[in-house]
């Protein structure tokens, strides 16, 4: 069942932004069109629509929003800004989350994550991380950047163009995306000390994984074995069919004398290898529809999803099976909102968020959230439960323990908040 969702206000004291005028648009037309079916009568084709009600929060914030993360204990959030500073928020008995205070950091940012104990915030910046103590964030403490993660000049790794972060199950190896990577995209791995005492810089420098072209998305398998990665181009496109960023689906298939994009990849990278030896590290590469830019895995480990920017898809690939057959591993694929780029899922893996980021602005379409029955999908039924507002590029996701998930809308510099739990 498709839900379309009604905004409530919060308690007393809660600081709103006003809505854009699309969000209120997206609201109303889900009401009409729930109306007008109801007052029709009969058959109807597809899902059927109905209302709910949803805790759904914009703030604003002051600078662009990349990356957001939720602490391990679901009493903090931290939200990045591309200027270079990090916002901390309580989210603790606090509707919208309330912000506590701000960090400067040394270099922009644009993409985060926490390492699996919660000790470290790995922040993308340059060609490398700045990391972050957690706890001094947390607790207002002094020095609360503990050093940046950069490559020697003898790397040749590129311009800058560090997009994404992810860490080993340890913590103690720090794999960060290059999107620019030389010659292609590559995943840049660093190897750093257990305490905050440790020193970060050029020394914890390991080695790359070169991959296909624009590596951004990342994510470890929960027995920290594998580490999945996307790229939005598997191989580098002929001058006939260079990559144009500004281009929609619709405007490359108006002409079929235009050649179409090549596919992106979704690739299986060893930890353990890439530890010691991260030029041998790939394992299998799977092809993954057009523009892969983020990837997310089950709690179980079992399914790993992937959003196709240029497809407008959410797709479900089997982990075995990238191992074993990766041209055969795709399960299964969903349409969803326009340019989806960020992907979460809910704590027990029942439900897939993605953020249709509608960054090319295409003509009638808007950004949205797009909240997906992972069971449906896999079973080849309809799977879409519901579409949220968003405000305008909503580009990446994370979701707290209780189940509320945060959105970084970040042409429209607001942090959103929704509650999963209020959709099913």
């Amino acid at each position: 069942m498709t839900k379309t969702f009604w905004l409530t206000g919060g308690t007393g004291g809660r600081r709103f932004v006003t809505l854009h005028r699309q969000l209120l648009r997206l609201v109303l037309v889900g009401v009409i069109a729930a109306l007008l079916l109801g007052a029709c009568g009969g058959a109807s084709v597809g899902p059927t629509a109905s209302t709910a009600v949803a805790d759904v929060s914009f703030q604003y914030v002051d600078g662009q929003p990349f990356g957001v993360v939720a602490s391990r204990d679901g009493r903090y959030a931290f939200l990045d800004l591309v200027s270079g500073r990090l916002l901390v928020y309580s989210t603790q008995g606090a509707s919208p989350p309330r912000l506590i205070r701000s960090i400067s950091l040394p270099g922009e940012a644009v993409g985060s994550s926490l390492t699996r104990d919660g000790r470290l915030l790995l922040i993308a910046n340059g060609q490398g991380a700045t990391v972050v103590s957690v706890a001094r964030a947390e607790r207002g403490m002094s020095h609360p950047v503990l050093g940046v993660l950069m490559p020697p000049a003898s790397a040749h790794v590129g311009a800058d163009g560090a997009t994404e972060t992810a860490s080993s199950a340890d913590g103690r190896y720090v794999f960060v995306s290059l999107e620019y990577g030389q010659p292609d995209g590559v995943i840049s791995v660093y190897r750093i000390g257990s305490t905050e005492a440790a020193r970060f810089g050029a020394s914890d420098y390991v080695g790359s994984i070169t991959l296909g072209l624009a590596v951004v998305g990342s994510a470890l398998s929960p027995d920290g074995k594998y580490l999945y990665v996307t790229s939005e181009l598997a191989e580098r496109p002929s001058a006939q069919t260079m990559f144009r960023a500004g281009q929609t689906p619709a405007q490359r298939s108006r002409s079929q004398s235009q050649p179409q994009l090549p596919n992106g990849s979704l690739s299986v990278v060893s930890v353990a290898i890439a530890e010691r030896d991260p030029a041998h590290a790939v394992l299998a590469t799977a092809s993954a529809m057009q523009q892969p830019v983020r990837v997310a895995v089950s709690p179980s480990g079992a399914v790993v999803w992937v959003t196709a920017r240029a497809s407008d898809r959410l797709l479900a690939f089997s982990a075995a099976k990238l191992l074993t057959d990766a041209t055969h591993s795709l399960l299964a694929s969903v349409r969803v909102g326009t340019a989806p780029v960020g992907v979460a899922l809910s704590p027990d893996g029942s439900q897939v968020i993605v953020a249709d980021s509608n960054r090319f602005n295409s003509r009638g379409a808007q950004a949205a959230i797009t909240d997906v029955d992972a069971h449906a999908v896999l079973t080849h039924h309809s799977a879409i439960l519901a579409t949220l507002p968003a405000g305008q590029f909503p580009r990446e996701i994370a979701v707290e323990p209780d189940g509320v998930a945060l959105i970084s809308n970040f042409a429209s510099d607001q942090l959103e908040t929704t509650d999963l739990s209020r959709v099913r």
